[in-house]
């Protein structure tokens, strides 16, 4: 196929994407999976990670890789979309349901937001309301295998709802809080929300 025709299929496709309701405006498909992270990959050693839950919960918890990976899990078939304007359909991931995560922590009324907290300090932030769809969990695994350093390995959220920089790679804790605190992006012009299907880029006029 020429890459005039393989254009034009491309077009098709998202043409039909779109009629279906499925590619958000100023989307393009890709059969790639596209690498974006700020920084460095962090290491990963089993013998030492963890990951925590605090804030608004009866149960804070701690996790070892050992103990995360014995917890149930779900598999799911989903459709991201990145800021920079790519979206990959029919993605499949596995991971522990964040509801089941919320209930082994005894969640409290008073938590509104869920703050991720990620190697190097980086941290976005997402509404207990969205965080508790039945298709949002911690992904360890995509496509049928452990997670690569470049897609966040070896635990990273998946919130496919939102743009994908909301789905924080490297995840280390989980904080339960009842104030909305703002991230790395947020902070830096990003929407503290991001709907992709309501463009929801950028949040103040000035940035990017």
């Amino acid at each position: 196929m020429s890459i005039f025709d393989q254009t034009n299929s491309r077009r098709e496709e998202e043409q039909k994407m779109q009629e279906e309701g499925r590619l958000p405006p100023g989307q393009s498909l890709t059969q790639k999976f596209p690498v974006l992270t700020y920084g460095p990959n962090p290491e990963f050693d089993p013998e030492t990670w963890n990951l925590s839950l605090f804030g608004e919960i009866e149960n804070p918890l701690m996790w070892n890789w050992e103990e995360f990976r014995a917890l149930p899990t779900i598999t799911i078939t989903c459709d991201i979309h990145c800021v920079t304007r790519w979206s990959k359909f029919d993605t499949t991931w596995e991971g522990v349901a964040f509801r089941h995560i919320a209930e082994l922590a005894g969640i409290k009324d008073s938590a509104k937001h869920i703050i991720a907290h990620c190697d190097y300090g980086y941290t976005t932030n997402v509404p207990v309301e969205d965080m508790m769809r039945e298709n949002v969990m911690l992904a360890y695994k995509y496509d049928g295998e452990l997670l690569t350093p470049d897609h966040g390995a070896p635990v990273r959220t998946l919130v496919p709802h939102l743009y994908f920089w909301k789905s924080a790679k490297f995840v280390r804790a989980l904080e339960f809080s009842t104030t909305d605190n703002p991230g790395f992006w947020e902070k830096a012009g990003y929407h503290n929300y991001g709907d992709p299907f309501k463009e929801q880029r950028h949040g103040r006029r000035g940035f990017f």
